[in-house]
């Protein structure tokens, strides 16, 4: 597949996507979405890749929502679909870590898709909204589920509610973000972060997001089941007995993902 609207690039352990919509402010098309369905499944699907990361054209925006000149157009039927929903779904439950390296804006439809990445980072001109309410609609890719989830039920109503944008510095207080960096090193700090991610035996992340993402849908109990019997499982695994013996013997592992 040829893409029209996003960029893909394997950098080491790192598969990133870029939007790539700069005049547009990298808005999400309906292309750009089947564009970004099938990029996640290239990345997902190459064993080089530890991390997908995403990140937008230009300086100035992530992605500044979705491409109003098609919502226009949208009947009922079609805004009901989970466009976006089935893309941020598809990133929670990717076997491998997915990062949203966030530059600019980052509103509505372009927030929902960096509410589905496990990490987030920003550069300080960063700016967040979920603005549908101005519209007369509200969000549909997931914001009024994930944003409670991740900020609490105070801050996300009132983003939702207020629909203002707030700066890199709010989002990085109430936990929206997890990284501030200047925009030059947004990259570079995406790039360290695959990197040592890559270091981990693979089956260790993947667990990881699995059980926050799994564990938070239920009980406590529940979870801490879960993670007692993922605990057991990685312990008979190659890597397990690989990863002991490389910090006996003080020299790096060898990974081998099983």
């Amino acid at each position: 597949m040829s893409y029209e609207s996003i960029l893909y690039e394997v950098k080491g352990p790192l598969g990133l996507i870029t939007l790539n919509r700069p005049k547009k402010h990298n808005a999400v098309s309906l292309g750009m979405l089947d564009e970004l369905h099938h990029a996640v499944d290239r990345a997902s699907a190459d064993d080089q890749v530890r991390v997908i990361g995403f990140t937008g054209a230009g300086e100035k925006s992530f992605a500044a929502g979705s491409d109003l000149g098609e919502v226009v157009d949208r009947d009922l039927k079609k805004a009901l679909e989970p466009i976006v929903q089935g893309l941020a779904e598809k990133l929670e439950r990717a076997s491998k870590v997915t990062i949203a390296a966030i530059n600019g804006i980052c509103f509505g439809g372009g927030l929902e898709v960096a509410l589905g990445c496990d990490l987030r980072l920003a550069s300080h001109n960063a700016r967040f909204a979920t603005p549908e309410g101005k519209l007369g609609i509200i969000p549909g890719g997931g914001a009024t589920q994930r944003l409670p989830r991740l900020v609490g039920r105070a801050w996300a109503l009132e983003m939702l509610i207020m629909g203002e944008p707030i700066d890199a510095d709010r989002a990085l207080h109430i936990g929206l973000v997890t990284r501030l960096v200047e925009q030059a090193e947004l990259l570079t700090e995406l790039q360290n972060m695959a990197e040592h991610i890559a270091e981990f035996a693979p089956l260790v992340p993947q667990f990881m997001k699995a059980m926050v993402n799994y564990g938070m849908e239920g009980s406590s109990s529940a979870g801490l089941a879960l993670e007692k019997f993922a605990q057991s499982a990685l312990c008979s695994t190659a890597d397990k007995a690989e990863g002991l013996d490389a910090f006996l013997n003080k020299r790096p592992p060898d990974w081998q993902g099983k």
